[in-house]
């Protein structure tokens, strides 16, 4: 079995699709903080909350210098129609498709009977070290307020 990532663990770096088709690569967000939330699998109701909550709070981001990102195993033309289909327009969402959940794997966050992800949230701080971390049950919905509030109160570097 992988081992989960963990607070104080640097965050295995990793360039991936957005949802747009471009690449991103985790290590051009050294500087600032990183949000990775992960998301079972695209257009689910559930999921579909998740990745909107990132939205609506983009301007929160911006100001405490964090960059959400949306991960899942759906491959990035899926994640595209989705983000249309749900008016996201500036998270990005990035595509773990192929190799299938390699990058989920690395954050010990893959659910090897599913084929999919854990529903996380993964904090890196500005050094790509992990701050915090959080899995929920596949139905729930991550409180966005309580994710915030993790933010605030994360040291800066």
């Amino acid at each position: 079995m992988i081992q989960r990532i963990t607070s104080g663990d640097s965050a295995p770096v990793f360039a991936l699709k957005d949802n747009r088709g471009e690449m991103i690569d985790l290590a051009s967000f050294r500087g600032k903080k990183v949000l990775l939330s992960w998301h079972p699998l695209a257009w689910t109701r559930v999921c579909a909350e998740q990745m909107k909550s990132l939205e609506a709070h983009w301007a929160e981001f911006e100001r405490l210098n964090t960059v959400p990102l949306g991960l899942s195993i759906d491959p990035y033309p899926a994640k595209n129609a989705w983000a249309k289909e749900l008016g996201i327009a500036k998270v990005k969402l990035l595509a773990d498709f192929w190799p299938h959940g390699e990058v989920t794997r690395a954050y010990g966050l893959f659910r090897q009977e599913e084929g999919f992800s854990e529903r996380a949230n993964v904090l890196l701080d500005e050094t790509g070290k992990v701050l915090w971390i959080k899995v929920y049950e596949i139905p729930e919905l991550p409180d966005i307020n309580e994710v915030l509030t993790v933010i605030r109160n994360s040291p800066a570097i």
